[in-house]
């Protein structure tokens, strides 16, 4: 099957079939992207730069206002993301990258912004990516990063006051890292906004102790798993239900209330 029959098939297209990697289905409202296997590194598949303006020759790249379009259909009108995997032709002799097979088999991803690139990144994964990028250094949050899931700058100073107060250990399940990993796991935590970012969509002073709470990684990937959120409430209560077990370790004191 060729590249072409093969998104015909999941039924999108694109304004030309020579030099397009990004395609689209309005009907379903969602955008498929081809990704090269050598912008794949670990979780983050770089699927568009602002730097891809210019090909390899130093010539206006054709298909990037089509890609540009299709990042913003995601970020603005809430066009799922796709993706599927392309080898490039290592016998091509060429300065233009040519494609020897790709990967008929279409994955979801959430788009996440870096700078000047965006990646695709696994919807159970995204918190991780998230949690990896974290570097700001102020209590205030806000400069916004991207509206593709409407994220906003975190800062790390109100991230390490989190944990000086509430822990290293999940305020959910309770696991701790340390207990179970030895000093490999030491000082290992996921910190959730539990009023999210992409919510509140302007600058404020953070509360490290009201506003933040310490999750494992498991528990931060089942917050976030969705279009939505649900509440540290809810996924202890989720937990409860399914394994008919009062599954609080310890009480969470937030505006003055104990949860």
């Amino acid at each position: 099957m060729s590249r072409k029959k093969f998104i015909e098939s999941c039924g999108a297209t694109c304004s030309n079939w020579n030099w397009s990697w990004s395609f689209i289905n309005k009907e379903k409202k969602q955008i498929i992207f081809g990704v090269w296997t050598i912008n794949i590194e670990d979780i983050y598949w770089k699927i568009f730069s602002s730097t891809w303006i210019k090909n390899e020759k130093g010539q206006k790249s054709k298909g990037f206002n089509q890609s540009k379009e299709h990042i913003r259909l995601i970020e603005e009108e809430n066009y799922e993301l796709y993706v599927f995997k392309m080898f490039h032709d290592s016998n091509n002799k060429t300065e233009i990258i040519k494609i020897s097979k790709f990967e008929a088999n279409l994955i979801q991803k959430r788009l996440m912004k870096k700078e000047d690139s965006w990646y695709a990144v696994d919807i159970n994964e995204l918190s991780l990516a998230e949690e990896i990028f974290d570097n700001e250094n102020r209590f205030f949050e806000g400069a916004k990063e991207t509206v593709t899931v409407n994220k906003y700058e975190r800062n790390l100073d109100a991230r390490n006051r989190c944990i000086e107060i509430h822990g290293y250990f999940c305020k959910v399940c309770g696991f701790d890292f340390e207990k179970f990993y030895g000093t490999y796991g030491a000082k290992y935590i996921h910190v959730h906004h539990l009023i999210p970012l992409y919510e509140i969509q302007k600058e404020y002073k953070v509360c490290p102790e009201k506003d933040l709470i310490p999750v494992c990684a498991n528990c931060h990937a089942m917050i976030h798993r969705g279009r939505g959120t649900i509440s540290i409430e809810e996924l202890k209560a989720h937990i409860n239900k399914e394994y008919n077990i009062f599954f609080s370790p310890v009480p969470i004191v937030l505006d003055g209330n104990t949860h």
